[in-house]
């Protein structure tokens, strides 16, 4: 198992990172953690005859805080930093609750935010905490910066808003509002598996103890993170009973479309993504 022939560039700045990529055209790829390109390589699944390694670019690292209590995370962020990250415990414990469910602890510690993101695997757990975050992602390319919500970043199957001359630089996630809280439930068929169904899910409660947003995304049964849109309209100014739960459970399945491997068939990914959501709802039941 040997990669196909490739340059190897690796830049000083996102400029030259930039500028490699544009000059390699479809051709290049940007390597972040490599925990899934390398891999893809190495079975010449993908052959880029350019590789554009971003490891030296240190401007791409770190978690920073906003003044609202919102967080920027660089692209080149490793998983196990936001995993350990005392920021993230405090401000957005979805995501800690979620960094130990990604893969096994090797991966996370050379795994990156971006380049999960970018990846676009549906079966990744951090698209889908993400979607719910509503989280907005800074793009650099030729042209200059641009922001794109998270909603509107994936466009299908290992697809993007991402263009080839374009990185991921950084994720900024706005503070959860006042009566939030959050869950993550995911079965795999042994931890630090791909997911046979997650679901990650934020309930906003209003003073009348009313659902005043739902927000909940599921992974590994579609073609990117689903946004389960009638749950979530179908919880709106309702409170978490029983009866609401299972409603927005059972629509859940419904709306969804899974696909069947050897892992899982499409029918067991359906009722998973029920039992997981009526689990995590449950969870956030005042």
């Amino acid at each position: 198992m040997k990669p196909a022939p490739f340059e190897y560039v690796r830049p000083a700045s996102v400029e030259e990172a930039i500028s490699a990529l544009t000059e390699g055209g479809y051709a290049a790829k940007a390597l972040a953690g490599g925990q899934s390109l390398i891999p893809a390589m190495n079975f010449r699944l993908a052959q880029p005859a350019v590789l554009v390694d971003l490891g030296g670019l240190d401007e791409l690292r770190g978690i920073h805080p906003r003044d609202d209590g919102g967080l920027v995370i660089g692209a080149m962020t490793l998983h196990r930093e936001v995993e350990h990250s005392s920021l993230v415990a405090e401000h957005l414990p979805l995501l800690a609750e979620v960094m130990p469910w990604i893969a096994h602890p090797q991966i996370r510690n050379r795994g990156t935010v971006g380049g999960s993101l970018a990846h676009a695997d549906p079966a990744a757990e951090l698209p889908s905490v993400m979607q719910v975050l509503d989280a907005v992602l800074h793009v650099q390319g030729p042209d200059g910066v641009r922001t794109v919500p998270i909603d509107e970043f994936y466009y299908g199957l290992f697809t993007t808003a991402l263009e080839p001359d374009e990185l991921l630089t950084a994720v900024e996630i706005p503070p959860l509002p006042a009566g939030s809280r959050s869950a993550f439930e995911e079965v795999s068929r042994r931890h630090g598996d791909f997911a046979l169904a997650g679901v990650a899910a934020v309930v906003q409660e209003a003073e009348d103890g009313t659902v005043a947003r739902a927000r909940l995304s599921l992974l590994s049964v579609g073609d990117g993170p689903v946004l389960a849109e009638r749950a979530m309209a179908c919880l709106a100014g309702r409170t978490l009973t029983a009866e609401s739960i299972r409603e927005a459970a059972a629509l859940t399945s419904e709306d969804l479309d899974p696909p069947g491997d050897i892992h899982a068939s499409a029918e067991f990914r359906r009722h998973l993504a029920g039992v997981l959501t009526t689990r995590a709802l449950d969870r956030l039941r005042a």
